[in-house]
């Protein structure tokens, strides 16, 4: 899928196809988990993915959220984030996900409202949302 095309892409926490495959994820189980339930959304620009956000829906966190880095700061990856918060919110009142604590990522996440987990092992950081509250 083209989704790979933009994962591996980025400059920070890349990883190239062999490595995502080592972890567990291929084109067969991105495809298995679209459908288990529609959890990807993507942007396109012209005919080209330019990004996308997945959320695990059984596991509450958003398990990738990546744009093209040409595409960076013109607001789609807040768009994408926005979608998959909205899926997981639905479901659940808190939702989380990881990544590089030294990150560009981790500071996006904070300007979205995520808050960030003490005490995580290594450099990644687990980042929490709660569901808020609802309007009267």
């Amino acid at each position: 899928p083209a989704i790979f095309a933009v994962r591996t892409s980025v400059r920070e926490n890349h990883l190239s196809v062999d490595q995502m495959a080592e972890i567990g994820i291929t084109h067969q189980t991105i495809l298995q988990a679209l459908r288990q339930e529609p959890c990807i959304w993507v942007a396109v620009q012209g005919d080209e993915v330019v990004g996308f956000s997945m959320a695990d829906a059984d596991d509450a966190c958003v398990f990738a959220a990546f744009v093209l880095p040409a595409c960076s700061g013109k607001g789609i990856g807040r768009r994408l984030m926005e979608r998959a918060e909205a899926f997981l919110f639905e479901r659940h009142a808190s939702i989380w996900l990881h990544t590089d604590g030294s990150s560009r990522a981790a500071g996006f996440y904070e300007r979205l409202g995520w808050q960030r987990m003490p005490d995580m092992e290594n450099r990644d950081a687990r980042f929490e949302k709660h569901r808020p509250p609802a309007s009267v």
